[in-house]
């Protein structure tokens, strides 16, 4: 028989993440009554091969057919294999793959078998976080933030702060900590701030045929094209207000902008271009944040954070100053927010992914017979 969650208490919650960049599944552990952070656990990271990322690859954008199905499978397999190492674990968040985001369209595509991962695993999963959420009118993304309020508790943040992921998408979490719970209205506000590294890395794969600019090692070496940042910054989603999220390939068109130019000055231009939109992005904020804590991948480019650094008005930092762990953050964030979804707590909300009213997404799948047994 599948574990039954507790109504009350801590819960040793299991979570992971295959994220836009495409590199792995991040797997990591936290305690958590799905309100407060009691202790961080055991990580572990299981990286696509470069045959895999090309099958996931292949599948972006598209939202049925046989790469959509080959995708899941790949999805499904993968996490069961590192999911499978940890031990006395008793619940899963799972967030699969996304391949697709419209939600003003078609809705959200995340691709992975949540009651198939729970049978082969003998745990109760969540997953399927985003649908409901796009259903009633929301973004369906970022989903992080409320977990994000829950780590500005942790680090006994005092004054309005900001998580900026820097992922294949960039988002950014206004958290305002003097609130009691992420619900409060005031308490977050969140919203993707344009591409991150995923125009970097598709254009080092495509010209070079490396997964990513390492160490911003090509970008320090060029100059950023100030007519193609232009262009870039009058893209219409730049004036949205949000809540507002963005698709992994929403910006492609990026890459057209820089086509002339040489590797370096693309690969800077591009580099500028995500850490302009985080800068437009900033005026969203309700009152100037008191530092900002950058996890993701961009937290690793030295080239991108300086850009941040000398263009903000506050200190800007990784995660890792304040005992944070950026590589794990959003696996950890489908941990917590898998406690919420069996507790029957909201995961997001008008101010995170504007939705009309607070939202619980989530199925919760047993392992006992198949069932789904709450959300």
């Amino acid at each position: 028989m599948g574990r039954v969650i507790s109504k009350s208490g801590a819960i040793r919650s299991l979570g992971a993440m295959s994220g836009t960049s495409l590199d792995g599944v991040d797997a990591a552990v936290i305690e958590t009554d799905g309100q407060e952070i009691f202790d961080f656990g055991p990580i572990a990271y299981r990286a696509y091969s470069e045959e895999e990322r090309e099958t996931l690859r292949s599948a972006l954008g598209q939202w049925h057919g046989s790469k959509v199905d080959t995708a899941a499978e790949l999805v499904t397999r993968a996490h069961a294999e590192v999911l499978s190492e940890f031990e006395e674990v008793d619940l899963i968040g799972f967030h699969g793959q996304t391949l697709a985001h419209e939600p003003r369209g078609r809705g959200t595509l995340q691709v992975g078998d949540g009651l198939g991962l729970s049978q082969a695993l003998g745990l109760p999963v969540v997953w399927d976080f985003r649908s409901d959420d796009v259903a009633l009118g929301g973004e369906g993304a970022p989903l992080a933030p409320f977990f994000h309020f829950a780590c500005a508790k942790w680090i006994g943040a005092q004054e309005p702060m900001c998580f900026l992921n820097l992922g294949g998408v960039g988002n950014l979490t206004y958290v305002d900590p003097s609130f009691d719970g992420p619900e409060a209205p005031g308490a977050l506000l969140a919203f993707d701030t344009g591409p991150a590294n995923a125009p970097v890395d598709d254009l080092m794969q495509a010209r070079l045929g490396l997964p990513m600019d390492q160490d911003g090692e090509l970008a320090r070496g060029g100059t950023v094209e100030t007519g193609a940042l232009e262009l870039f910054l009058a893209e219409p989603f730049f004036n949205r207000m949000p809540p507002k999220s963005l698709d992994r390939n929403d910006f492609s068109e990026m890459i057209d902008l820089v086509k002339e130019l040489n590797d370096a000055d693309a690969v800077a231009t591009l580099t500028g271009m995500s850490a302009a939109g985080v800068v437009q992005g900033m005026e969203h904020c309700p009152k100037p944040p008191s530092r900002i804590l950058v996890t993701g991948g961009g937290r690793k480019n030295p080239v991108l954070m300086e850009m941040l650094r000398v263009s903000l008005d506050c200190p800007v930092g990784p995660v890792e100053a304040v005992g944070l762990d950026g590589d794990m953050l959003e696996a950890q964030a489908f941990a917590y927010l898998a406690v919420r979804v069996a507790r029957g707590l909201p995961t997001s909300g008008p101010g995170t992914t504007g939705v009309s009213a607070l939202v619980g997404g989530g199925v919760v799948s047993s392992p006992a017979r198949g069932e789904v047994v709450g959300g």
